[in-house]
């Protein structure tokens, strides 16, 4: 039984991913707002309801040390295995836009969470503490965020020639409304059956939680963002695969951890100060890949993968 629910839900996955691109894109086009603006909002804020969903209802429950920790594995695979492997399916373009303003946006959001949760290493406190004071600063830096993104959109609508527009026939916006939201549930639906089943799975093999928890939970709550990515690389998207990837990860950081630790100041486990400085160096990595040429090409894509591949060996060898 649980093959079988395996097998539904990557078809989850892969059917819905294609409705959702299909629809934003569509959506992008009627209200002639910039795919990558598509993907840096809609797309990334649905693809990241994993994320929120775990964060939050673990904050709520008095647990949200595992809040930080989800967020920080889901920002890592999305810059080096999910980035990785849309570059390898499609040379990723990256627009003049992102490289002057979302990626370094992306890297001050990883910088910002570096120095909150880090308290003794500055000499402030006795332990590491996300307090809700550095949750509402998280939450503030969000609202600089979105008050960005209204500014692009309005620029770039002030700024579009709409004359050949009237020319254009697209399909209903209801119909791209429906896509989208229906694309985002069979996603986020097809996310929980891959991981549950797969959990069922592996432990009916024998394998520790410990192992289950790094890998399987961990990389099932970013389906979302690898399915939807991969897929929009292919329809070659590249704006709304490399949006969902940066707005996803300055979304995690500044809405979900700032919401999380506002509820529940978070204790941070000192071992985490590995995976906070990763989120720093492949945010750095991703933005020297971009300067060449400003393309992410396949053997950069690779060179991505492979990194999240030497993490999770580094995982499991520490974690056994």
């Amino acid at each position: 039984m649980d093959y079988l629910i395996l097998i539904i839900g990557f078809l989850l996955l892969i059917k819905g991913a294609d409705y959702f691109v299909e629809g934003s894109s569509g959506i992008a086009r009627v209200f002639k707002v910039p795919a990558l603006i598509i993907g840096l909002t809609i797309v990334a804020f649905g693809t990241s309801a994993p994320e929120a969903a775990v964060s939050i209802s673990a904050a709520l429950k008095g647990s949200n040390g595992i809040a930080l920790g989800n967020i920080l594995g889901s920002n890592i695979f999305n810059l080096s295995m999910i980035l990785g492997v849309s570059a390898l399916l499609l040379p990723m373009k990256v627009q003049k836009q992102s490289l002057k303003k979302e990626i370094p946006l992306t890297l001050l959001s990883a910088l910002a969470l570096f120095i909150l949760a880090l308290d003794n290493f500055w000499g402030g406190e006795a332990s590491e503490l996300l307090s809700r004071g550095d949750g509402l600063m998280l939450l503030l830096l969000f609202a600089v965020f979105v008050y960005y993104i209204i500014e692009t959109v309005k620029n770039s609508r002030e700024t579009t020639n709409d004359f050949e527009e009237e020319e254009q026939k697209h399909p209903s916006i209801w119909k791209l409304a429906l896509y989208t939201i229906g694309g985002i549930a069979g996603i986020i639906w097809g996310g929980n059956l891959v991981v549950n089943s797969s959990v069922s799975i592996a432990k009916a093999f024998g394998l520790s939680e410990t192992l289950i928890g790094l890998t399987i939970v961990a990389i099932g709550t970013s389906l979302p963002e690898l399915i939807t990515s991969a897929v929009a690389a292919i329809k070659k998207e590249s704006d709304i695969a490399l949006g969902n990837l940066i707005g996803s990860n300055i979304f995690n950081v500044l809405f979900v951890m700032g919401i999380s630790a506002t509820l529940n100041p978070v204790v941070v486990d000192p071992s985490l100060i590995v995976e906070l400085s990763l989120n720093i160096l492949l945010t750095l990595i991703v933005l020297l890949f971009s300067l060449t040429g400003r393309i992410i090409n396949r053997a950069e894509g690779a060179a991505l993968s492979a990194f999240y591949v030497i993490y999770a060996i580094y995982l499991v060898v520490n974690n056994i």
